[in-house]
């Protein structure tokens, strides 16, 4: 006589007593082995990661040190007084926002860096780092000194303000970037200097 499914699993399961609540453990599956194609974007963002951090020239040396509830304020030449002005007033849109609280410093140093580039290429001219004021730390005002510094050796920054008391005061900045070359195309052709 031939056995049916059912009846070959109900021999198979014959003596097998289900397990109790509390007896009950996860058996671990075996981990499936990467496949060529996950091998390769592995690679490829490994590879991406370390060029951007080799183009990443920001220092972690020692720097000129700020105070807390100091105001920061720097231009390049060329940065219009009226342009300059009204950023500090926080009048133009915040385009983008990076927060740094609870970052290391070699961690902000690197999102700084990111965030400024992926800004400049997206066309944003203003946005915003809050850093905090460091008032209450072992180390006053150590994240804020820095991204103070790194802003200034950042090519694609041509400006950056305090931010006013509304948008974090001290503890955040606004920062101006430079203008894309078709950003400065469009401005020639609406006020006519084309």
């Amino acid at each position: 006589m031939k056995k049916t499914e059912d009846s070959a699993f109900q021999e198979a399961m014959d003596g097998v007593a289900p397990l109790k609540e509390g007896e009950r453990k996860a058996v671990p599956r075996p981990r499936a082995q990467p496949t060529a194609g996950q091998l390769r974007r592995r690679r490829d963002a490994v590879a991406k990661s370390s060029e951007e951090n080799d183009r990443n020239q920001l220092t972690l040396g020692e720097i000129e040190r700020v105070n807390p509830f100091d105001v920061l304020a720097w231009k390049k030449d060329g940065v219009q007084p009226r342009v300059f002005r009204r950023l500090a007033q926080g009048k133009y849109p915040i385009e983008a926002t990076l927060d740094l609280h609870q970052r290391t410093l070699k961690e902000a140093r690197d999102d700084v860096f990111r965030f400024i580039s992926s800004s400049s290429r997206n066309g944003f001219r203003s946005v915003v780092i809050a850093h905090g004021r460091g008032d209450r730390g072992d180390d006053p005002a150590k994240l804020k000194s820095y991204v103070a510094h790194w802003l200034v050796q950042l090519t694609d920054v041509i400006g950056y303000h305090s931010a006013p008391r509304r948008n974090g005061g001290t503890g955040a900045t606004f920062v101006l970037i430079r203008k894309s070359p078709s950003k400065k195309e469009e401005n020639r052709e609406r006020h006519g200097l084309k």
